[in-house]
């Protein structure tokens, strides 16, 4: 590593930068062109290995609705009946800790191996669904479309000189109405 140049460009450049083909990057071949500038850290990153964010941990918004169950939502005293302020703060609190810490208690026995279980269950789903549906989707519309283009001839063929026949038939029927009074 002696700094020099090449093409103009310090040496070093060229040991940091990603290997690109002269048709596109080898990551996205259907780039024909990509500067290094276009590069960015987000792009050479995995997708496993992604930050995940401690803050918002429904960024999605999946359970907006689903499990928002706060005290008053559960308890609630009507006006007129109220027991005593000590009581209805001592429950909010013991709710409110007992929902948190089983929660907490629950997702640290379960939460782990359900997350083995949904990561398995949803790893076979997408393997099924890559692998089995869409190939077999795909080779039903195949059939399908040979077996409607051999329907065609024949309707073409032998139904629609007989409809065309009953037609002119039909024709020459004309129909009146009068009304009498």
């Amino acid at each position: 590593m002696t700094g020099g140049l090449k093409d103009g460009r310090p040496e070093e450049e060229f040991i940091r930068s990603p290997f690109i083909r002269k048709q596109g990057n080898i990551y996205k071949p259907n780039n024909k062109s990509m500067d290094n500038d276009s590069m960015n850290e987000k792009t050479l990153q995995d997708v496993h290995t992604k930050e995940i964010d401690l803050v918002d941990r429904d960024p999605k918004r999946v359970n907006e609705d689903v499990v928002k169950v706060d005290f008053e939502d559960v308890i609630a005293e009507p006006a007129g009946t109220h027991s005593f302020d000590g009581v209805w703060k001592a429950s909010f609190t013991t709710f409110t800790v007992t929902k948190y810490w089983c929660y907490r208690l629950l997702t640290a026995i379960v939460g782990i191996p359900l997350a083995l279980v949904w990561g398995i269950f949803f790893a076979i789903l997408s393997f099924v669904h890559i692998w089995a549906v869409v190939p077999c989707v795909k080779s039903y519309l195949i059939e399908i479309q040979c077996i409607s283009r051999v329907y065609s001839i024949c309707v073409h063929t032998f139904l629609d000189p007989l409809y065309e026949a009953v037609g002119k038939c039909f024709s020459n029927i004309r129909i009146s109405t009068t009304k009498e009074i």
